[in-house]
C-alpha cells in the first residue's frame, strides 16, 4: 500500500463519523486530488491538508507513527480569504414625492439630470433667492465633487411672467408721466385721484400684515404732501427734491392708477424685454458674488415659444387640455381621471384651493372672462391669449403668450428629455407651479415618472417674521454682502438644513461668524506649525499616543462626515464634526506645546486639508487653496511672499523684548506692545504673544481685525451697559425699598378700596369690594404681607433713631 492510502485511512480511522461527513462536505475536491494521487502512485500533497484543516477548524493532520510525511515537491501559496466589512451609508435625498428619504439611485448610470427653477427676473434679487439658490449649489456641489455623479444642471430664466408685464408697463407710464408732469399740484391732484381705487382696495383687504403695510404707505403720502406744499417756491431745488420724494412714497398706488388707465396703450414689445434682462444681469452679478456655479445650461422663456406652442398642442391632440377663445387650459379632470396618471403628486390636499389656484395664474390672468372660459375651476393656462398692452406670439389659437406652469416644463423636457433625476424650487413653488408641471410634462410624455426626486428649499424668515416682497419685507443680496460676506452667508446656511426654515437675524449671523473664526484660528495655527518646521524630518516625526489618538479622531470625522452628507445631505452634521475636529487638534497642540514639544506638522497639516477640501465642496472656499480661507481682495502668493519677513520681524521684536524684560525697560516694552497691538494690525497681522514659546504670526487681513476689534468694543460697551444698567436696579431697587419701609403697615391696605371695603382697627382688610368676608388662604397670605411690613418699616424707625443719637 502506498502512502498516500495509508494516509487517508488513518484519516478515516481517527475521526468520528460528524467529522468524516463535515470531511466530506468542505473538502471534495481535496478527496478527488487525493484520489488521483492514489491512482497514479503519487505522493498525498500536505497543501490539501492544510487547506482543509482551515477551511473545517478540524485537524486531520495523520498522527500515525511510523508513517512518513511525504517530501513535498514545491510550496504554494496558502488560502485568502478577503476581510470582513460593514455596510457603507448610501446617499439618500428627501424627496418631496414621497415626503422621506429616499435612496438615490440615477436613471442613467453617474449621470445625473438635474432641473432648477430660475428667478422671474423683474426686480432685485433678495436673500429669499439666496436661500434657494445657495442651498441647491451646495447640493450641487456635493453630489458632483464629493460623491463624483456627473450631473447635467439645467435653469430657467423666466422673462415672460404677469408681473415682469405689469411691472415693465408701470415703469415706462411712471416715467413718461413724470417727463410730462408740469407742477406740483397737478402731481398732488393726480396722487388723490390715484389714493381712491386704493383705499378702496385697502377697506377690502383681510391679510393683517398687507392693511399695516398699506397704511404706512398712505401715512407716508400724506406726510410727503404735507412737506411739498410747505415747501418755499422760491427754492427750485428744495421743490425738486420734494416732489422726487413724493413719486417715490406714492409710486405704488400712482402706478396702479397709471397701469389701469394706459396700461392697454403700452405696445412695444421692447419696453416687456428691456427690464428682464437688466434684471437677469443683476441676477448673475449676485450669484458670481455668493460664488454660486453657474448652471451648464441656462434657458430663457423668450427662446422656446415656438416650442411652447408645439408641446401645447401634443397636450390637445393627447385629450388633455383644450382650447378657449384663444387660450389653451388644462383639463384636470382629463388627467386624473386617467388610469396612468395622478394629479397633484406633491401636495394633493390642495387641490381645489381657489386662493392659491389663482394666484398660480398671474394678476393679469383672473378677469371673469378668462375664469369663464375655463371648463373647471382647477382648470390652468398653458397659452394665454394676449390682451392689449401685453407683449404677443403667434399660435394655432391666436396672438398670445406662455402660461407660467408650462414653461418649465417645456424647457426642461427640451434640454433633459423625458425623465429627470433631480427637479429643485423652493417651496412655496410645490402648489400648484411644480404640481402642474409635472401633470403638464406627464401628459405629453404619456408617462407617470418625469421628475425621480423633488428636492425643496425652507423657508426664508427676516428677523423671525415671514419674508415677502409684496409686503416689502425683504432684504436684497447686495444688502446682505454689503454686513456679510459671501463665505459667511454661506456659513449661515451650511449650519441649518437646506430643506427647513432659515432666520436670517443677528443671532443667526453672529453663530456663522463664530463658525468662521473657529476655522480661520485653526488654519492660521497650523500654517505658523508649517513655518517653523521645514526639514523632511522636522515634518515626519515619530508618533506618540497623541498622535495616534489624534489620527483616530481624523478618521472618525471623515466617516461622520460621509454619514451626514448621505444623510440628504446633512451640512449642518458635517460642519459640527470637522469644529469638534478643530477643537480636539488644538487641544492636542496646546498639549504638546505645554509640554515644550512641537506638533506633528504633518498630521496636522493632514487635517487642515481635508478640512479644508470640504469646505471647498461646499463652496465656502474657492479653489486653488491648500489650506483655509483665502485673503479678501489679495492675490494668492502674498501670504507666501510676507510671511518670511514678517517671521523675522516677530522673532527680532520678541529677542528685544526678552532683552528688556531683563533690564526693566519699560519704554521699549511699550514700543513693542505697539508693534503688536497697533502697527500690525494696520497692515492685517495678528502678532500673538505666547510665554515661553516662540511669536506666532497669522496674516489674516485689515478687514478681519478690523470686525473683531469693532465686536470686541461691542462686547465691552454691551458689559458695561449690563453692569450700569444692573447698578441703577439695584439702586432703585434700595430707593424702592426705603420708599416702603416708610409706609406704616396700618396704611398699606387700606388706599387699595377697589379690592377690601372693611378694615380692622390695625388697618388690616376683612372683607372685599363686594362686602364678603375675606378667605382663609386670601387672609393667610395678606397677614404675611402686614408682617413683612410690619418688620421693614420697624427697621426704617430704628436707622431714625440711630440717626437722631448720633
Amino acid at each position: 500500500m502506498c502512502a498516500t492510502s495509508v494516509y487517508v485511512d488513518s484519516v478515516w480511522e481517527e475521526r468520528s463519523l460528524k467529522d468524516a461527513r463535515l470531511f466530506a462536505v468542505t473538502s471534495l475536491n481535496l478527496h478527488f486530488r487525493m484520489y488521483t494521487c492514489h491512482v497514479s502512485n503519487k505522493p498525498a500533497d500536505y497543501y490539501h491538508i492544510y487547506t482543509l484543516n482551515c477551511v473545517s477548524k478540524i485537524d486531520f493532520t495523520p498522527k500515525m507513527e511510523g508513517v512518513k510525511k511525504p517530501q513535498q515537491q514545491s510550496r504554494t501559496q496558502p488560502p485568502w480569504l478577503p476581510p470582513a466589512t460593514t455596510d457603507t451609508p448610501r446617499l439618500r435625498l428627501f424627496n418631496s414625492l414621497t415626503r422621506q428619504k429616499e435612496v438615490f439611485v440615477p436613471q442613467n448610470g453617474n449621470k445625473v439630470l438635474w432641473y432648477s427653477c430660475g428667478p422671474t427676473v423683474y426686480d432685485a434679487s433678495h436673500m429669499g433667492h439666496a436661500r434657494s439658490y445657495i442651498s441647491f449649489d451646495i447640493l450641487r456641489r456635493v453630489l458632483s465633487q464629493y460623491f463624483n455623479y456627473d450631473v447635467v444642471y439645467c435653469m430657467n430664466i423666466t422673462d415672460i411672467d404677469d408681473k415682469i408685464i405689469r411691472r415693465a408697463r408701470q415703469n415706462y407710464l411712471l416715467s413718461e408721466y413724470q417727463n410730462t408732469l408740469t407742477s406740483t399740484d397737478q402731481l398732488i391732484a393726480d396722487i388723490n385721484t390715484a389714493l381712491l381705487p386704493y383705499l378702496s382696495k385697502l377697506e377690502k383687504e383681510t391679510d393683517p400684515d398687507k392693511i399695516n403695510m398699506m397704511e404706512r404707505i398712505k401715512l407716508g403720502i400724506d406726510s410727503a404732501i404735507s412737506n411739498l406744499v410747505t415747501a418755499s417756491d422760491s427754492d427750485e431745488s428744495d421743490v425738486t427734491g420734494r416732489m422726487e420724494g413724493l413719486l417715490q412714497t406714492a409710486r405704488d398706488p400712482l402706478a396702479d392708477w397709471l397701469d389701469a388707465s394706459l396700461g392697454h396703450t403700452v405696445t412695444d414689445n421692447s419696453i416687456f424685454s428691456a427690464l428682464p434682462q437688466h434684471w437677469e444681469v443683476e441676477f448673475f452679478n449676485d450669484m458670481k458674488a455668493l460664488n454660486v456655479v453657474g448652471p451648464d445650461v441656462l434657458t430663457r422663456v423668450s427662446e422656446y415659444v415656438p416650442e411652447i406652442v408645439t408641446y401645447c398642442q401634443k397636450i390637445i391632440d393627447n385629450g388633455y387640455a383644450y382650447e378657449a377663445n384663444g387660450s389653451v387650459y388644462f383639463s384636470v379632470s382629463k388627467f386624473d381621471t386617467s388610469e396612468t396618471h395622478y394629479y397633484a403628486k406633491l401636495v394633493p390636499e390642495a387641490v381645489g384651493d381657489s386662493t392659491v389656484l389663482l394666484e398660480g395664474e398671474g394678476d393679469l390672468s383672473v378677469t371673469s372672462e378668462q375664469l369663464s372660459d375655463k371648463r373647471a375651476p382647477t382648470d390652468f393656462a398653458l397659452w394665454k391669449k394676449s390682451k392689449p398692452g401685453e407683449p404677443a406670439w403667434p399660435s394655432p389659437w391666436g396672438q398670445g403668450r406662455p402660461g407660467w406652469h408650462i414653461e418649465c416644463s417645456v424647457m426642461a423636457s427640451c434640454v433633459l428629455g423625458e425623465g429627470l433625476d433631480i427637479h429643485t424650487g423652493g417651496v412655496d413653488l410645490k402648489f400648484p407651479h411644480h404640481d402642474n408641471e409635472l401633470a403638464q410634462a406627464e401628459a405629453y410624455f404619456e408617462n407617470d415618472h418625469w421628475v425621480r426626486y423633488f428636492l425643496h428649499s425652507g423657508h426664508l424668515t427676516i428677523q423671525g417674521c415671514k419674508m415677502s416682497k409684496s409686503l416689502k419685507n425683504f432684504i436684497t443680496i447686495k444688502q446682505a454682502l454689503s454686513k456679510h460676506t459671501s463665505r459667511q452667508l454661506r456659513l449661515m446656511f451650511l449650519i441649518h438644513s437646506w430643506g427647513e426654515t432659515l432666520d436670517y437675524s443677528d443671532n443667526t449671523m453672529e453663530i456663522a461668524l463664530q463658525y468662521e473664526k473657529t476655522f480661520n484660528e485653526f488654519f492660521l495655527t497650523v500654517k505658523d506649525i508649517l513655518r517653523t518646521r521645514t526639514s523632511w524630518s522636522e515634518i515626519f516625526t515619530k508618533w506618540s499616543s497623541a498622535e495616534l489618538e489624534l489620527n483616530d479622531k481624523l478618521h472618525n470625522t471623515k466617516l461622520r462626515v460621509h454619514t451626514a452628507l448621505c444623510d440628504s445631505v446633512d451640512t449642518r452634521s458635517a460642519v459640527d464634526a470637522m469644529r469638534e475636529l478643530v477643537s480636539d487638534t488644538n487641544i492636542y497642540i496646546h498639549n504638546t506645546r505645554s509640554h515644550k514639544l512641537h506638533p506633528d506638522p504633518g498630521l496636522v497639516t493632514t487635517i487642515a486639508t481635508y478640512i479644508t477640501h470640504i469646505l471647498t465642496v461646499f463652496g465656502a472656499i474657492e479653489d486653488g487653496e491648500q489650506i483655509g480661507f483665502p485673503l479678501t481682495g489679495q492675490s494668492s502668493n502674498l501670504e507666501e511672499a510676507v510671511m518670511p519677513h514678517l517671521s523675522a520681524l516677530a522673532h527680532f521684536r520678541e529677542n528685544v523684548r526678552q532683552a528688556a524684560r531683563h533690564i526693566q525697560a519699560k519704554d521699549i516694552l511699550v514700543l513693542c506692545d505697539n508693534i503688536r497691538d497697533v502697527i500690525l494690525p494696520e497692515l492685517g497681522v495678528r502678532l500673538e504673544d505666547h510665554e515661553g514659546q516662540p511669536p506666532i504670526v497669522k496674516l489674516v487681513g485689515k478687514e478681519t481685525i478690523q470686525r473683531e476689534k469693532a465686536l470686541e468694543e461691542e462686547m465691552k460697551e454691551k458689559k458695561r451697559a449690563e453692569k450700569e444698567a444692573n447698578k441703577r436696579r439695584i439702586e432703585d431697587q434700595r430707593s424702592l425699598k426705603i420708599s416702603q419701609s416708610k409706609v406704616s403697615p396700618s396704611e398699606m391696605f387700606l388706599h387699595e378700596t377697589e379690592k377690601y371695603s372693611k378694615f380692622d382697627d390695625n388697618g388690616f382688610p376683612t372683607h372685599d369690594v363686594k362686602g364678603e368676608a375675606l378667605s382663609k388662604g386670601l387672609l393667610k397670605k395678606l397677614r404675611k404681607l402686614f408682617d413683612q411690613q410690619q418688620k421693614l418699616h420697624g427697621e426704617y424707625l430704628k436707622s431714625l433713631e440711630e440717626t437722631d443719637a448720633s
